[in-house]
């Protein structure tokens, strides 16, 4: 039989059809995601892999390279409690963005993308000595560092409001990020961006 005569392999399950893209914990599209903040798009990286098994931790600022989501999984394990347990962090943060949809009716990754932006703050302050005189010194936010904030306060306004309380890690962690992403200030990480951006301005 001539090979071009011979019936093609079967392809793999679902790759038949263009709509049967990954997604994100098989639930969640990646793709038409919105910015409104030019400056951080860039560094924040939506893909459907929730668990790089730490390929990135060998170069320098490779984090960027790695899914958002994963990386809010990284920085809610940073705690006494939590540490090493992914697959755990994993877990609350899957319940989570169900907890996002069901009460926003929105893509949780568009959701967790807002309150990131919205909390990454723009302004903060460094001392500078002066003939050993320390002076505050308001100073821009590089957008990697902002992101990397912005994932420090909510991972630490849902450890704040979940650790020792009767509020469920998965409760703790939708509303930080429905709160962030309407951009209310009662929410830890958007009131401790305005802190910040408070204490640079008045040492302009």
């Amino acid at each position: 039989m001539a090979a071009e005569d011979q019936p093609e392999p079967d392809k793999p399950a679902g790759t038949d059809d263009d709509s049967a893209v990954a997604k994100l914990f098989g639930e969640w599209e990646v793709t038409g995601i919105s910015y409104s903040d030019p400056s951080t798009e860039r560094y924040i990286t939506v893909t459907p892999v929730a668990h790089t098994m730490g390929r990135h931790a060998g170069k320098q600022f490779q984090k960027s390279e790695i899914s958002i989501v994963e990386r809010l999984i990284n920085r809610l394990m940073q705690t006494d409690e939590n540490t090493g347990k992914k697959q755990q962090a994993l877990n609350i943060t899957r319940d989570a963005f169900e907890i996002v949809h069901e009460r926003t009716e929105e893509n949780p990754i568009q959701v967790l993308v807002q309150a990131i932006e919205n909390a990454a703050p723009r302004e903060e302050t460094v001392r500078l000595k002066y003939g050993g005189i320390s002076v505050p010194k308001a100073v821009d936010v590089a957008p990697q560092r902002r992101v990397d904030q912005s994932l420090k306060f909510i991972a630490e306004g849902v450890y704040g409001s979940s650790f020792k309380t009767t509020t469920d890690v998965e409760e703790a962690l939708a509303s930080q990020l429905i709160g962030a992403a309407d951009n209310d200030v009662n929410t830890y990480a958007v009131s401790q961006k305005e802190e910040k951006e408070r204490v640079a301005a008045a040492a302009r």
